[in-house]
């Protein structure tokens, strides 16, 4: 969950990235960005919502599965940050391709049990089966807890080769304060947070998992960076923010992210119903038009290959 959509209510994080109304939430914070590396650290073992039984032809299919790209540690082994990839210097050209990433976060926090029991869905099939039908690989940034609640569906999205699952946190809390109303994860118990959430996906059965890590709230600071650096994940960023979180008008979510893709770009997005109900409406609008546009969708993992990263 990024921090617009926190702000629209703090105790609800069954979202990821956007704000309260489209227009709200201004870019995450900057940070340098090391050139990716060719050696990345080695990944965790990667309903409605259940794999299909033949893969769909997609954007951006590969031949073979490969290991994940990751960004080298900043400076004194510091998290390394992805923004987008950069629109100068990479492989041959890389950074003009007009290609993007849709990033969807599954967010739920480790106490929203009793909520999900009651019957608020932080799930949202329906998307993610529109993702497959119009054949649009995402990433999936999901939370320990969110796998927890969804087996099933954590571990049909993972087993699909159309997606990949990054790591949102187990908890949903801060990793900086303030960060709009969140609890906060203490600097000692970062990393165990963030490992707690592989876990919880290894305990779902979930495949395809990236080594790559999405702050609570987009918050961070350097303390963070340096706190997390045992995890060996690359955090990402995004560049593009949806709005979608707590957004009704699907159009005004739709406008917001046509409006803000750039050859490169990484969109900000959620996957949970009662936090988000208008993303899956806005997605049939944005993906046939940027299709339109010349626009090939990818993976954070393809985004980051060879291009380079701010």
């Amino acid at each position: 969950m990024t921090v617009a959509g926190v702000l629209a209510c703090t105790a609800l994080t069954g979202c990821g990235g956007g704000g309260s109304a489209p227009g709200a939430l201004a870019p995450p914070p900057k940070a340098s960005a090391p050139p990716a590396s060719s050696a990345p650290p080695s990944a965790p073992a990667s309903d409605s919502a259940s794999a299909p039984a033949t893969a769909p032809a997609s954007d951006s299919a590969s031949a073979s599965p490969k290991k994940p790209p990751t960004m080298a540690p900043g400076p004194a082994g510091r998290t390394p940050v992805f923004e987008r990839r950069a629109t100068g210097g990479g492989a041959a050209g890389r950074s003009a391709e007009k290609v993007v990433a849709l990033t969807f976060d599954a967010d739920m926090t480790a106490d929203q049990g009793p909520r999900a029991a009651s019957g608020e869905r932080f799930d949202n099939p329906d998307l993610i089966a529109l993702l497959r039908r119009s054949k649009v690989p995402a990433t999936v940034f999901m939370t320990g807890r969110w796998a927890e609640e969804y087996p099933a569906q954590a571990k049909g999205i993972g087993a699909d080769p159309l997606f990949e699952v990054a790591n949102h946190s187990y908890s949903h809390h801060a990793f900086s304060s303030p960060c709009y109303g969140l609890p906060v994860v203490e600097k000692a118990a970062m990393t165990a947070d963030v490992r707690r959430a592989f876990t919880a996906f290894r305990k779902a059965g979930v495949r395809n998992v990236v080594p790559y890590f999405r702050f609570p709230g987009g918050c961070y600071d350097d303390a963070a960076l340096r706190a997390l650096a045992p995890a060996n994940v690359t955090a990402v960023q995004w560049d593009v923010v949806s709005g979608d979180a707590f957004a009704t008008d699907a159009d005004a979510v739709a406008r917001q992210v046509l409006d803000g893709v750039r050859p490169g770009s990484l969109v900000v997005m959620h996957c949970t119903r009662s936090a988000a109900p208008a993303t899956e409406a806005a997605v049939r609008r944005i993906v046939p038009e940027l299709r339109a546009r010349g626009y090939r969708f990818v993976k954070v993992s393809e985004l980051m290959e060879d291009g380079g990263g701010r």
